[in-house]
């Protein structure tokens, strides 16, 4: 597989300073899977262009094994684009080879690192589950020119059409470590597979690299998903630390791959944290639920509250900067949830009498738990729209029947109001993750069943603005023992 930079900033042979590659002679790297070499095949004061050419040995990567080896057996091995087609393995080449390039170093040209200069980049025979929209959505949010040549899959019959392999060029005025970053994270997105084991290692790879445009891209949650895999912890935890870097902005998780119907508890319950698509940043909606949550909590006159799925700890903020909640307790599934939530607190700074007010515990919603019991109020911010049937029937007994709190505050999407936001497509959710979203009818009828059942009376409010024909966005629900 080849990979060409090219740039005409002159002299335009420093861009040999800047990958740490003389123009004047060829240098190879040793792979774990084949060898990486680099060469110039243009090196003047006028233009430079550095290629890398990866040489994959696949046959090499399954030596030694015994028994079949994919879908093909051993014989797939000999058979297939390893060699040719841009993906991980490149990624793993431009790290090797450009590492300190990636870095943004140049001990020769330091102030040339820090430069904006014209840079083109063009990649043969990229593999794109997506095709040429998938190619654009992901590089020209980033300020790219991209220029997308398609493959027949045989030129001599037409019927077969095109293949899923394209050669691209991408130009565009940046860092050389920004182009490096943005290839090495987004060419194995394309085709949404790695050759590599993906664990809470990728995830810091991910930030780190991403640092600077992945929180503001427009595919950030795709890229994350398709970049790990699909572990869907691993990418709720990318995505968790992605929009905690968004200054005013709700945290968001949209994109264009769903999300298996199997997800684990944890990828339900931690999207609990998560609040709706960007669409609804315009409104501050979130703040708006969470200031209307926190009257209600006032209005019961409580003053101990746990906020069942508390996600990073916005309500808690807001609970702890409030004097008349003298306990406070925050329970997530998510690990990196709380210890978000955690660092957003400051607990480690927190005054001896302010410490004491607030805990935060790791736990699961569908479970009881004896921790949970005798609070004056409990909050569910957004989170039963992630549960399908089975868990949201055992999160009922766990709220109403065993943790019994003396008044209980649920906010949940109005279904009726999405047709108010433009960028949404009809018969869409507002989160990919969401199992249903009520109308006021349907959570209405919930809540008075739930209400009835558990010795509850409840009564309900809008949250946001208020449209005469669809309602609130979001529905609120005030539940009181009786």
């Amino acid at each position: 597989m080849l990979l060409t930079i090219s740039t005409t900033h002159e002299p335009a042979t420093d861009l040999g300073y800047l990958l740490h590659k003389n123009p004047a002679r060829a240098q190879s790297v040793d792979l774990s899977f084949g060898h990486a070499h680099v060469v110039y095949p243009e090196a003047d004061a006028q233009r430079c262009t550095a290629a890398l050419l990866l040489d994959v040995d696949p046959v090499g990567l399954v030596r030694g094994r015994q028994g079949p080896s994919g879908d093909g057996g051993l014989l797939a091995q000999y058979v297939n684009d390893r060699p040719y087609a841009a993906s991980s393995f490149l990624s793993v080449a431009i790290a090797q080879a450009f590492g300190t390039a990636m870095a943004g170093r140049s001990k020769e040209r330091p102030e040339l690192a820090a430069t904006s200069i014209p840079l083109t980049a063009h990649i043969t025979a990229v593999p794109c589950r997506g095709g040429e929209e998938l190619l654009r959505r992901l590089f020209e949010p980033l300020g790219y020119t991209v220029d997308v040549v398609g493959h027949a899959l045989d030129a001599s019959v037409p019927e077969w059409g095109e293949s899923h392999y394209y050669t691209v060029t991408l130009g565009a005025e940046k860092r050389l470590a920004e182009l490096l970053a943005h290839l090495y994270v987004l060419i194995p997105v394309l085709d949404g597979e790695k050759h590599y084991w993906v664990g809470d290692a990728e995830v810091e790879k991910l930030l780190r690299l991403g640092e600077g445009w992945l929180a503001t891209h427009p595919e950030r949650e795709l890229i994350a998903l398709r970049y790990l895999k699909h572990r869907h912890s691993l990418v709720r935890d990318a995505i968790a630390r992605l929009v905690t870097e968004e200054e005013g902005t709700d945290e968001s998780v949209s994109g264009s791959d769903s999300t298996s119907a199997n997800a684990d508890e944890e990828s339900l319950e931690r999207a609990a944290s998560l609040t709706e698509k960007p669409l609804e940043r315009p409104a501050s909606l979130n703040e708006q639920r969470l200031a209307t949550v926190l009257g209600a909590l006032r209005a019961s006159g409580a003053t101990s509250v746990v906020d069942l799925g508390c996600g990073e700890g916005r309500l808690l903020r807001m609970l702890l900067d409030d004097r008349s909640f003298m306990r406070i307790v925050g329970m997530d599934v998510s690990h990196r949830a709380l210890e978000i939530a955690a660092d957003r607190l400051r607990l480690d700074r927190l005054p001896p009498m302010q410490r004491q007010r607030i805990e935060l515990l790791h736990g699961s919603l569908m479970y009881r738990d004896k921790r949970l019991s005798g609070f004056d109020a409990a909050t569910v911010v957004e989170v039963i729209e992630h549960l399908d049937p089975p868990r949201l029937a055992a999160f009922e007994r766990v709220l109403f029947e065993h943790a019994r709190p003396g008044t209980a505050v649920l906010t949940t999407p109005n279904a009726e109001y999405n047709v108010r936001w433009p960028t949404l497509p009809a018969g869409e959710f507002r989160h990919r993750d969401h199992r249903f979203e009520w109308t006021r009818a349907e959570f209405q009828e919930w809540a008075t069943r739930v209400a009835a059942r558990f010795g509850y009376a409840v009564r309900f409010a809008p949250v946001g603005p208020v449209d005469p024909e669809v309602g609130s966005p979001t529905q609120m629900g005030m539940f009181t023992r009786e």
